[in-house]
């Protein structure tokens, strides 16, 4: 299948600012784009791009003053299939794990272990080891805290989010990714699209989607704890130890965001 994606962004600024924008579709997908989804500026600028140290593909600008929109229009060909699952995926000893994972298990900006280990192994100390202790998790975040837009708060930790039993998408992933790290699991933040393909439709504005991938059996495999199910038609923009390492837009100054819409549509 095909998949239409994309975004249209408007700020308003005081005065010239810098910008470091997480929009670009990850690497790992480059082979299935269609049509690019190149950063369209207007009033147009120069921008350039690196690579941070997570490998995602990051823009640099500098916002003139005044109205700003930023917008893209993608397609990308997607399987069609519901995304992998391992249920017998087993959980590998801290000592064995790979180097490169091992960041994944520390305590991050908006993932506190040292404030939830008590908790974690108080919840999930009996749960079977591996994948299975995973989905435990994912379960419990799904069934405890509930969900809406009117909860979202750029500040707020999975500590929050666990006392207060309430947040968006990116909320429910840090207290699953804080509880899998504080169950020695490692466990990776990402952000990116995610239509209603192959689900009932929501009315819900569309956003970018927040949900993590956690190290067992030996590979990274997605789980989404607000969701609660494997899906069609996931595409990743970025990981990360958490928001802060993917934010789709860093501001250094003083900005107003006027208008936020984002697409993600299966093509006929």
């Amino acid at each position: 299948m095909r998949i239409r994606i994309g975004y249209e962004l408007v700020y308003n600024f005081p005065q010239p600012t810098p910008m470091i924008l997480n929009l670009n579709v990850h690497y790992s997908r480059a082979s299935d784009m269609v049509r690019p989804d190149h950063l369209i500026t207007r009033p147009s600028m120069p921008v350039s791009a690196y690579r941070d140290g997570f490998g995602n593909w990051c823009t640099r600008l500098v916002a003139p003053t005044g109205r700003l929109v930023l917008t893209a229009d993608a397609l990308i060909n997607d399987s069609g299939l519901v995304e992998a699952t391992a249920p017998n995926a087993w959980q590998i000893d801290v000592q064995n794990l790979p180097e490169e994972t091992l960041v994944f298990l520390l305590g991050s900006r908006y993932c506190e272990t040292d404030q939830l280990s008590a908790v974690a192994w108080q919840l999930f100390e009996h749960a079977p080891m591996g994948w299975a202790r995973v989905q435990a998790i994912c379960n419990y975040v799904h069934n405890h805290i509930t969900f809406g837009y009117e909860h979202a708060s750029s500040t707020k930790t999975a500590l929050q989010v666990y006392h207060e039993r309430r947040g968006v998408c990116r909320d429910f992933a840090h207290l699953a990714v804080a509880f899998c790290r504080c169950m020695n699991i490692p466990a990776r933040y990402c952000t990116g699209y995610l239509g209603d393909i192959g689900v009932p439709r929501s009315d819900a504005p569309m956003d970018f989607a927040g949900w993590f991938e956690a190290w067992v059996g030996g590979a990274w495999y997605t789980f989404d704890p607000r969701n609660n199910q494997a899906r069609i038609g996931r595409v990743l923009i970025a990981r990360g130890r958490d928001a802060a390492d993917v934010a789709i837009s860093t501001c250094f100054g003083a900005n107003t965001l006027e208008s936020f819409k984002v697409w993600t549509d299966e093509v006929a």
